[in-house]
């Protein structure tokens, strides 16, 4: 079993890394870099997955019993998590729109 620290700090990171590709995709495609944008979002999603599985392995050492303390960062940890997975869902659609608008109509 993983030590409960290297854990939390593994979902942080790769969670965090995650975000922070997501929002240079935001950035490359409203400047119409798409094949960028995409980069970074395959970036993300690899991030988001490899925190996805640390969360699973967390859940997984907790056993729905308590056994794993509640720590603030922790939750931090899980805050990052869930804003890299809805920054996602978003980004994907705006970088969606912004490929439908006329070129250099994306406000830069």
């Amino acid at each position: 079993m993983v030590d409960l620290e290297t854990s939390v700090m593994e979902l942080l990171v790769h969670a965090g890394s995650a975000r922070s590709s997501l929002l240079s995709a935001l950035q490359l495609a409203r400047r119409g870099q798409f094949a960028a944008a995409e980069v970074k979002l395959e970036e993300a999603k690899a991030g988001i997955g490899r925190a996805h599985g640390m969360q699973t392995e967390l859940i997984g050492m907790d056993e729905g019993v308590g056994k794993i303390p509640v720590s603030l960062i922790l939750v931090h940890a899980q805050d990052h998590l869930m804003n890299a997975m809805l920054i996602q869902d978003l980004a994907t659609d705006m970088i969606e729109l912004y490929r439908r608008l006329p070129q250099g109509q994306s406000n830069d």
